[in-house]
């Protein structure tokens, strides 16, 4: 498995672990990670603080010419916010563990020049599928949606 990948998982276990959604993700530029993160929106109560975004607040301020060379790593499809943020500061890639639990607007991403790879890692699956069958309301709350249940 790529070590960055692997490197978001553990991510999303330790927002598991501490009762959130396990979602995790890092930001790597010229080989190395540069910032971590984990959905915390349950942790600490944030509307915005997805796996992403969390990722690129922990990687602090990072030039335009070091954001056009990252690759951002994400258990997860990214939704709409978190899409936009990668748009924003000209993230050249996404690598996604898996978008069958949910898939953010990939397509868009890629029509404005990102390259989006999608893994379709079974553990990321896994972590997800356990994880909505469990807490379906918490999982719609994260995603904007009403709940189905």
């Amino acid at each position: 498995m790529d070590i960055f990948l692997a490197a978001a998982i553990d991510e999303a276990k330790k927002g598991m672990g501490e009762g959130g959604i396990p979602i995790g993700s890092v930001l790597v530029i010229d080989g190395r990670i540069v910032g971590r993160g984990h959905n915390q929106r349950v942790q600490k109560g944030s509307t915005v603080l997805h796996a992403e975004m969390d990722c690129l607040e922990n990687a602090g301020r990072i030039k335009a010419s070091g954001y056009r060379r990252a690759t951002l790593y994400s258990t997860l499809s990214p939704c709409d916010m978190c899409s936009g943020a990668v748009l924003l500061y000209g993230i050249s890639k996404i690598v996604i563990g898996e978008n069958r639990t949910f898939c953010g607007p990939e397509d868009y991403v890629r029509s404005r020049g990102v390259d989006v790879v999608v893994i379709d890692n079974p553990e990321c699956r896994q972590l997800m599928e356990t994880f909505i069958e469990a807490n379906p309301e918490l999982w719609n709350e994260d995603i904007g949606e009403e709940n189905a249940t």
